[in-house]
């Protein structure tokens, strides 16, 4: 298949944007990608837009805004990994020969929509008998901290660290470290996890100009990151009792992500995962055999997983410190995989970063273990 590069990439400050509109956000985020990636509005061939709640024809609108119009536009909702579906589908058209430079951008304006927490899509059993996200997520962790001896203060050491560096990212929703000791006097949302340990609502917009080896060749790309896999898989239906400590979907779509680049888990160097949750990180990273199963926690607290530890995860503060617009979370990932891999990242630069893995988790539906998962692996 053709192999296929990241040349540009743009993001919006995530946070509340009471003065701008879906559109406005998307389009600054558009135009940052083109100027990071030195082409024109004209040269974009196809563009795939991913959200979750932004209405009709939200690529159009963010596109019309960015001064892009004529070209196929395709809307891709995909629950949170909306974004990052957005790129899978790039990506796919340009592995196909369709096209040579594409854009992939995710966005959402959630203040404008939403307030308190999100729950499962209505037809979901959960859903029906009143369960949200943060409950769901709050099992969860009770039964990981029963499984494998941990105490919510170990699960918080997560939120410490992603607020950490979130205080080190100029884009990111929340500016501010916290200590331990303030994200256990937080107010308790379901037991055991505290409000500095859910993701926030917020708004924001990221994008990314994809090019053909081809294409990247005659622009000259020198800050170009390939992009070596990307996957996309969706959750099995579920026919008994799952273990709430395992992710099957996480597993398998890191898998496939794997066998597409050839790089394994000791072969990473660092990732984004989706924190929509403290519990959710370490889930997620050794859902991906980054970290064996019931290890995460305990070694966060050894500074493991800092930025300066043997195994940096969400250097750009995660969901929980850099902010979660839905549609934007996939593909922001990809920005900081992108920075670091350039050596772009300030004072988040992770030393030595050579290949970075991005996992982006969405969403609940009847019957299966999981919406959607996509997993990115880029290389420098």
């Amino acid at each position: 298949m053709e192999e296929v590069y990241v040349i540009g990439i743009g993001m919006t400050p995530f946070g509340k944007h009471p003065d701008k509109t879906a559109a406005d956000l998307g389009a600054e985020a558009v135009g940052l990608a083109l100027a990071d990636a030195g082409v024109g509005r004209q040269d974009i061939e196809a563009a795939w837009v991913g959200h979750v709640f932004q209405g009709m024809a939200m690529g159009q609108r963010a596109l019309y805004a960015a001064g892009l119009s004529g070209i196929p536009i395709d809307n891709v909702e995909n629950a949170c990994s909306s974004g990052s579906t957005a790129i899978w589908d790039a990506a796919m058209a340009l592995r196909a020969g369709a096209y040579d430079l594409v854009l992939a951008l995710g966005v959402e304006h959630l203040t404008s929509l939403f307030r308190g927490a999100f729950a499962p899509d209505a037809s979901d059993v959960e859903a029906q008998i009143g369960i949200t996200m943060p409950g769901i997520y709050a099992m969860r962790a009770q039964r990981y901290m029963l499984q494998y001896g941990v105490v919510p203060e170990q699960i918080a050491q997560i939120t410490v660290k992603n607020k950490k560096n979130a205080a080190m990212n100029p884009l990111s929703h929340f500016k501010k470290a916290v200590t331990l000791e303030e994200v256990m006097q937080g107010r308790l949302i379901a037991d055991p996890l505290r409000l500095h340990e859910c993701a926030p609502v917020s708004d924001g917009a990221a994008a990314v100009v994809l090019a053909s080896k081809a294409k990247r060749n005659q622009l000259g790309g020198s800050r170009a990151v390939k992009l070596a896999a990307t996957a996309l898989m969706s959750g099995r239906i579920e026919s008994g009792l799952a273990d709430m400590t395992v992710e099957d979907l996480t597993w398998r779509t890191a898998q496939a992500a794997y066998k597409q680049s050839g790089v394994g888990p000791g072969d990473i160097d660092f990732a984004e995962v989706h924190d929509c949750f403290s519990i959710a990180e370490a889930l997620r990273v050794e859902g991906m055999g980054l970290f064996p199963h019931g290890e995460y926690v305990a070694r966060v607290g050894k500074g493991e997983a800092d930025i300066g530890g043997s195994f940096p995860v969400n250097a750009s503060g995660g969901l929980l410190g850099k902010g979660h617009p839905l549609g934007a979370t996939g593909v922001a990932q990809v920005v900081e995989l992108v920075k670091q891999l350039r050596g772009d990242a300030g004072e988040r630069q992770i030393q030595n970063a050579k290949v970075g893995v991005a996992h982006c988790r969405g969403g609940k539906a009847q019957g299966v273990e999981g919406t959607a998962c996509t997993v990115n692996i880029l290389v420098a």
